[in-house]
């Protein structure tokens, strides 16, 4: 049987910031098409792990490694993005003016700016796989609807459909669920949970509920002071009395 590529690694990671230690001693392993979760208070480094990855900020120490040949540290932003590392901030950030499916248009265009992409003519591909996002991120019926009056959840998916027209190999995706109904959240984890496995997908998240949606059987990985605290299944986590003190506190354990 094959051994399963590792699409990310991270070794020894350290970053600070004026003396405060963001990310110490970091190491972290992600099998390509694993969706992980990670979770952690805040401080834990969670934000600035994902900075390290696209690119934002640099470690001080360590290597993030991305198909185990690309070294993220020595990368820019730009660099990294054309690897196929694309990711979701928490607050979404689509073209208001623009339709769903324009979204998805200058996403899939690249870099030949909005004006030309906009006039750039779509092949008989292009077109079915617009139409193919359309479907997974359940916008099909909005796809000539301004992205600024979609409701927050809409507004995440087309956003996490955005990453799927650049054709990200690994997804960052920042506390998808905030802000979301009860509704919303369900339909976040299920598009989620449909494409783990074609991409590789990093969940930051604080809703527990959530988190047992896309990571039952499947590994968590929990951040205390930019090093990981634990890691296992979801059950294990949350009755691990480390994470319990430093995090979850006792009403989330049970």
């Amino acid at each position: 049987m094959s051994q399963k590529l590792f699409q990310l690694t991270a070794e020894g990671v350290n970053k600070s910031f004026d003396g405060f230690h963001a990310i110490r001693d970091l190491n972290f392993h992600l099998e390509a098409g694993e969706l992980r979760t990670v979770i952690g208070p805040n401080g834990a480094g969670k934000t600035t792990f994902l900075d390290l990855i696209t690119g934002r900020t640099q470690p001080d120490s360590g290597k993030i490694e991305f198909e185990g040949v690309h070294d993220l540290g020595a990368m820019s932003e730009h660099e990294i993005y054309r690897l196929g590392i694309g990711r979701k901030f928490q607050t979404p950030t689509v073209y208001t003016d623009h339709t769903v499916a324009e979204n998805l248009l200058l996403s899939l265009a690249g870099n030949r700016g909005v004006f030309a992409s906009l006039f750039f003519r779509l092949d008989s591909t292009q077109r079915d796989k617009i139409d193919e996002i359309l479907t997974r991120i359940n916008l099909s019926s909005h796809r000539n609807r301004k992205a600024g009056t979609l409701a927050h959840g809409q507004k995440q998916w087309l956003e996490i459909g955005m990453l799927l027209a650049q054709d990200a190999k690994l997804l960052l995706v920042d506390e998808p669920a905030a802000g979301m109904t009860d509704e919303e959240t369900v339909r976040t984890g299920e598009l989620l949970l449909s494409l783990a496995g074609k991409h590789t997908i990093i969940v930051i998240e604080h809703d527990m509920l959530f988190v047992r949606q896309i990571s039952t059987g499947r590994k968590v990985t929990v951040l205390h002071q930019g090093a990981v605290l634990c890691e296992g299944p979801v059950d294990s986590v949350q009755s691990n009395p480390k994470v319990i003190e430093v995090y979850l506190g006792r009403k989330h354990s049970r």
